[in-house]
């Protein structure tokens, strides 16, 4: 007879026989679930006390548990995945250890100060923002500076009544005698990297400083910040964003801590040891050589921002960090803004670093800051990671159930010390340094906090994926609201997005977590619990506050939507 590539020796068609051997596999796992099930739902139990000894002295599984190949195609991607992570979370506790090591770098001093002050331009590029310019135009006229060295540049994207309400108040104010001009562009070219490029032509200024719709910067941000460019060397110096309604929700005082630990100890520790740090799209200033030197403003990529920084310090210019000059903004009031906002950033990273990652490492700069740049841009493949954990995460559970709960947690603590717990260290920290009287209060936002993480997975996954597979979308603004007090109403509903696939996919992966609880807790399996309680509440709790979110307004206020405020687009609303 004969062969070819497509039949066996015995002349079987070889893609039946591995049908036929996967068909195997599966019977296989099938059997030992089906005997898991009968020993805990049939067998004395006798609590706690129980669980111990049939884990430690009775051993039922040691003669039914034998690997194979299918325990292996589970584990082996599993605990790849596992490793990766705890990399990235050792990763901050290495950031912890920068800034302690470096902290006595920090020079909140320039190195001299301008006999002249240079001529500044403030740019604030906005988009379909009504309801916060009025403030933000406010705050920038009532900075202290020279007239005659300061221009004001209103940047304006908007479709919507925004142009006009803008427009009005420009207007207002320059009749007051401010320096300040509205510019508006008829398409949205380059989304706000294009923005600021078409104002960075026209502009006046040798400094450039710029603030989003959102930010309130205090009257002396200017006179505290322009010395610092008396060094000739430095071409950005970021100041660190503080929040006007932490204390609004539960929300928000999750996403402060968030900002706080990636203000106070990652450019802490970055910006402290030499390495490459960004420039956070607001509250900064530049010089506008470094701008040009770097290539200008581009938007090939969501966080222009990052992109403009990296190749700036390639170029040789030197950034500052300023964590002792706060500059107050407004955080997202509705998970659904809140996911616009990560999934940008998650986005824009990626782009970011297969941008700008082999230009680092073509780059005559020090190793060590080429580590630091991969860990810093490609942090957001997590999400990604998190996914093929949480899809092989019960069927790896189900395997290793056999092998003992001891076994299980030698390798697993190690692996959650570096992932998991690591970022309970990383947040604790950065809320001790900014607040150290009641700092203790932190803890109790910890299981939120990193069932919110757990949660952006869907959305922020999506992100990344389209990220690595070129897929190109319009730079999305977080909605700003203008609410700083809990209590007070918000105009949400005017931007506020239709719903989508995202919230009901998370609910249903919410409701697999639980369904993995309740297996555990029929085999005893206590210890992986705790852990699998945080993917519920993650996922339930995204889910929820994205198809909920609109409807909150009316519960508080008692009153029926503003027709003049609301979306016409219909409840429930999400990402």
């Amino acid at each position: 007879m004969k062969l070819d590539r497509h039949h066996d020796e015995f002349g079987r068609p070889v893609l039946i026989n591995a049908i036929a051997a996967s068909l195997n596999l599966a019977a296989g796992l099938v059997i030992r679930l089906h005997l898991a099930l009968h020993v805990a739902l049939f067998a004395p139990q006798n609590g706690f006390r129980h669980f111990l000894k049939m884990q430690t002295a009775d051993k039922p599984f040691r003669t039914i548990h034998t690997w194979n190949a299918f325990d292996a195609t589970l584990l082996i991607p599993y605990f790849a995945v596992m490793i990766i992570l705890a990399v990235y979370g050792v990763h901050r506790y290495t950031m912890v250890y920068l800034y302690y090591k470096h902290k006595k770098n920090y020079n909140p001093e320039p190195l001299s100060h301008f006999e002249e002050l240079p001529r500044i331009t403030v740019q604030l590029p906005i988009y379909n923002e009504q309801f916060v310019i009025d403030r933000l135009v406010e705050a920038i006229c009532a900075m202290q500076y020279p007239t005659d060295k300061l221009e004001i540049q209103l940047l304006d994207d908007s479709t919507d009544e925004t142009q006009q309400v803008a427009a009005n108040i420009v207007a207002r104010y320059a009749a007051l005698g401010h320096p300040i001009v509205y510019i508006h562009r008829t398409n949205r070219h380059g989304f706000k990297a294009g923005a600021l490029d078409a104002g960075l032509k026209v502009a006046k200024g040798d400094l450039i400083a710029i603030f989003d719709a959102d930010f309130v910067p205090p009257t002396d941000w200017l006179m505290r910040v322009v010395h610092h460019f008396t060094d000739p060397a430095i071409g950005m110096v970021q100041t660190r964003w503080t929040h006007l309604n932490r204390n609004y929700s539960m929300l928000t005082q999750i996403e402060a801590i968030l900002l706080d630990g990636h203000f106070v100890l990652e450019h802490g520790a970055r910006a402290r040891s030499g390495d490459f740090f960004n420039f956070n799209g607001t509250a900064g200033m530049w010089r506008r050589e470094a701008i040009s030197d770097a290539g200008g403003w581009q938007h090939d990529t969501l966080t222009e921002d990052t992109d403009l920084s990296y190749r700036s310090q390639l170029a040789g210019w030197k950034f500052k960090y300023l964590p002792d000059i706060e500059c107050p903004a407004e955080l997202p009031i509705e998970m659904t803004a809140f996911k616009t906002q990560q999934a940008r950033w998650a986005k824009g990273l990626i782009q970011t670093s297969i941008k700008v990652l082999p230009l680092v490492f073509r780059s005559n700069v020090p190793r060590r800051i080429k580590i630091e740049a991969v860990y810093h841009l490609t942090a957001n493949l997590s999400y990604p990671l998190m996914v093929v954990m949480t899809a092989l995460l019960i069927p790896a559970m189900v395997v290793r159930f056999y092998q003992g709960w001891f076994q299980m947690l030698l390798i697993d603590f190690p692996l959650f010390t570096a992932s998991s717990l690591s970022i309970a260290v990383f947040y604790v920290i950065s809320q001790r340094e900014l607040f150290p009287k009641t700092w203790l209060k932190t803890f109790l936002y910890l299981p939120f906090l990193m069932a919110l993480g757990i949660g952006l997975t869907v959305t922020n996954t999506k992100a990344v994926m389209e990220a690595l597979f070129g897929i190109k979308s319009a730079f999305a603004r977080t909605p700003k609201y203008s609410v700083a007090k809990k209590g007070e109403k918000s105009k949400a509903g005017k931007y506020r997005k239709r719903l989508l696939l995202t919230p009901w996919v998370e609910l249903l992966i919410g409701c697999y977590f639980a369904l993995a609880i309740a297996y555990t807790f029929a085999n005893s399996n206590f210890f992986t619990a705790p852990f699998l309680i945080l993917f519920v509440i993650g996922y339930w709790y995204t889910g929820l506050m994205s198809l909920l979110q609109g409807r909150f307004e009316r519960w508080r206020t008692g009153k029926s939507a503003n027709t003049d405020e609301s979306s016409p687009k219909p409840f429930p609303v999400g990402v």
